[in-house]
């Protein structure tokens, strides 16, 4: 939840990495002043702005535009700076305002670099003041805080950095007005809208060379409830995605971009990457051809351009694969959709024909009737081969593409076979999204796309192990023969029983678990699990042996109760804190990590006190860092009635073998979840857990 501060308030900062995100009615030029116990400054060098865009731990644009990024590492910063102060000033010369007062009140946000807001300040009150003082971030017995400051001043820049104990501050303000002056920082407007299709991309052009790039895009989630990625969405249904992609559109004086200039061999540059998939309208137009084509490049008639890992729009490397990755899904949603309308096109249209040759009682047999026949069957078979060619065309771009994203992919990503994982190291921040699976479409059964989760998880997770979740056991599913051999034979010929698909799902659950540990920066995640009748320790052993599970569950009512009373007092501890914004009165003894909660073997050991504690986690705990994973059979709580029908229905269900069950609203597809399971034999999930405990001990 981010908090929204008044002037003079202050928030505690829960990390030492942060972003701060600026966003104006105007382009302003963004600084950060660095400042001792007293808030004075050593020199100039303890200023970053666009003509020093770079201090220790700090990183600021190097354009005044109407939105900006700021990056922080507070650990990185020299031992005598207490105070970050956020600066904003008006440019001149530019054509922009002269007052904050005209335009809409700057808004600043301090978020982790995941995007989760953590405080927000619009700086309102402001009339003639062309600079001003936003937020600072200080340091208090060792704490960091944020203030909202909203001191303006009249008299612009030289008056604020004078303000700041700068004695030099007339020339340090005249040092930033000519780098912006210079071009050094090119005023731009704001990013206008881009369509969620991946045709609509526009190529990064010689201005985005100079920008920062901060961990997170201004983008909008899509129709996906609970800000989900690829596959996810509410009980049965797949989100659809959310739309990213660059700044268009002139400059901020209403000019067009100057003309680019021509290369010696004349033609224009062509600034687009040589292997980026765009359409030539969305990149620009295209350069005047030279005399001759060298081989190789994208413009030859040897082919379309090969896809390239993290092609997307996206401010960093896993938020442009994430986007690719939502592409990707996108782009074999919308193929597969072309295709089954045509072949339906296809077969109505023989139907009516057939219909209307055969209409006529004297037509219905002899030579004319078979010609009519063989004519309409001709026309269907043309049809349904004319889509299905294009299909093929567009599934082998895709497959390409998937065949150089998925080794790129970081851990959160990647499957278990991926070789990321032998050079795993604990991350110092968490990433953006969870690979729960895979999903495939019956038209193309090797090509998976990942289905990616955000985080933090908004919603729980059911993994169904009753025999529903085996849908498919009444006919043959190549889906499954192709998992069976990725997997080493992990899944059994012919339908499992209700034995192995418990040990399927608990298994399926210990491996979400231990991805979800490991994505996770040292000590920042940590899982308790209830297993009533201790039928899950052969599960659990790669937990509990590393020592990411501290003990194996306590069996019967006693260790449900234990569990469950522990996590309700942290939701309601942590919740008076967040309310009262009193996080820094939390008692000591309160783990402050994420917890998960896996749930062995429902209902059993659960009692009426049990269920309702159960139901309020599930419902209270995501906001608060306490998510829900159920491994249970639904079919087992029938004798309570509908009463736990709102927690189902509240977590999204997943199955431990290959099932059709997850539907996207977008366009009607029913897409087999395949789980992301081990191979069999491999040891790689102990050797990550060791190094996670191995870290989480040394922290």
């Amino acid at each position: 939840m981010t908090a929204e501060l008044v002037r003079g308030q202050n928030h505690p900062l829960d990390r030492t990495r942060v972003e701060i995100r600026v966003t104006a009615g105007a382009a302003v030029m963004a600084g950060v002043a660095l400042g001792d116990e007293q808030g004075r400054l050593a020199g100039a060098e303890a200023v970053a702005h666009p003509g020093a865009p770079r201090r220790t731990g700090i990183e600021v644009p190097r354009q005044a535009a109407a939105e900006h990024r700021i990056a922080v590492d507070l650990d990185a910063l020299p031992g005598a700076v207490h105070r970050v102060s956020v600066l904003l000033a008006l440019p001149t010369g530019i054509g922009a305002p002269t007052a904050f007062g005209t335009s809409s009140a700057p808004s600043v946000t301090v978020t982790g670099l995941d995007g989760t807001g953590i405080a927000r300040y619009t700086v309102t009150g402001l009339g003639a003041e062309s600079a001003v003082v936003a937020v600072e971030l200080y340091r208090r017995q060792g704490a960091w805080k944020v203030r909202a400051v909203g001191q303006g001043y009249a008299d612009g820049l030289t008056a604020m950095l004078r303000d700041q104990g700068l004695p030099q501050a007339a020339e340090l303000a005249a040092e930033i007005e000519d780098a912006i002056s210079r071009g050094q920082a090119r005023a731009v407007p704001s990013p206008a809208p881009v369509a969620a299709s991946r045709s609509e991309r526009p190529a990064a052009g010689p201005a985005a060379a100079d920008r920062p790039a901060p961990a997170h895009p201004p983008a909008s989630d899509g129709p996906a409830p609970s800000g989900t990625g690829p596959g996810t969405g509410t009980g049965t249904e797949i989100g659809t995605g959310p739309g990213t992609g660059a700044e268009t559109g002139p400059d901020a004086d209403g000019a067009s971009p100057a003309p680019t200039p021509d290369p010696v061999g004349g033609g224009r540059v062509d600034y687009r990457h040589p292997k980026r998939r765009s359409t030539p309208a969305a990149a620009g137009p295209a350069p005047t051809a030279p005399a001759t084509v060298s081989p190789g490049s994208p413009e030859t008639p040897a082919g379309p351009p090969q896809p390239v890992a993290g092609d997307a729009a996206g401010w960093s490397m896993e938020e442009r694969l994430y986007n690719q990755v939502w592409g990707m899904f996108e782009d074999l949603a919308r193929s597969v959709a072309a295709y089954r309308s045509a072949s339906g096109f296809a077969e109505s249209r023989l139907e009516q024909e057939l219909d209307q040759a055969l209409s006529d009682p004297r037509n219905r047999l002899g030579t004319a009737a078979d010609a009519a026949r063989a004519t309409a069957r001709d026309k269907h078979a043309a049809l349904v081969a004319q889509a299905r060619a294009a299909l093929d065309r567009d599934l082998a771009q895709l497959a390409a593409e998937s065949a150089v994203v998925e080794p790129a992919l970081p851990p959160a990503f990647a499957r278990w076979d991926n070789p990321v994982w032998q050079g795993y190291h604990v991350p110092l921040e968490r990433p953006m999204a969870l690979r729960l699976g895979d999903l495939h479409l019956p038209e193309v059964l090797d090509l998976r796309i990942p289905m990616l989760v955000r985080l933090p998880l908004e919603r729980g997770l059911w993994i169904d192990s009753g025999p529903d979740a085996y849908a498919l056991s009444a006919g043959h599913d190549p889906g499954r023969d192709i998992a069976r051999r990725e997997l080493g034979s992990a899944l059994t010929d012919g339908p499992p029983d209700e034995a192995e698909l418990r040990r399927l799902a608990m298994e399926t659950a210990v491996a979400i678990a231990a991805r979800l540990l490991a994505i996770h920066p040292a000590g920042d995640f940590a899982v308790q699990v209830i297993d009533p009748g201790g039928t899950a320790a052969p599960a659990l052993a790669p937990l509990v042996e590393s020592g990411a599970l501290s003990a194996a569950p306590v069996p019967g009512p006693q260790g449900v109760t234990s569990v469950l009373e522990t996590l309700t007092r942290r939701v309601e501890l942590v919740q008076m804190a967040v309310r009262h914004r009193a996080a820094d009165s939390l008692p000591p003894d309160l783990d402050p990590a994420d917890q998960l909660l896996i749930v062995h073997d429902f209902p059993h050991g659960f009692d009426d006190r049990a269920l309702t504690r159960l139901r309020y986690l599930a419902d209270e705990g995501p906001a608060v860092g306490v998510h829900l994973m159920m491994v249970a059979d639904r079919a087992r709580t029938r004798d309570y009635g509908p009463v736990l029908d709102p927690l189902w229905r509240s977590l999204l269900r997943i199955t431990p073998v290959p099932d059709a069950h997850l539907a996207d609203p977008w366009v009607g597809h029913a897409w087999t979840y395949e789980p992301s399971l081990v191979p069999k034999g491999s040891q790689v999930v102990r050797q990550v857990l060791s190094r996670v405990t191995a870290a989480r001990r040394a922290s």
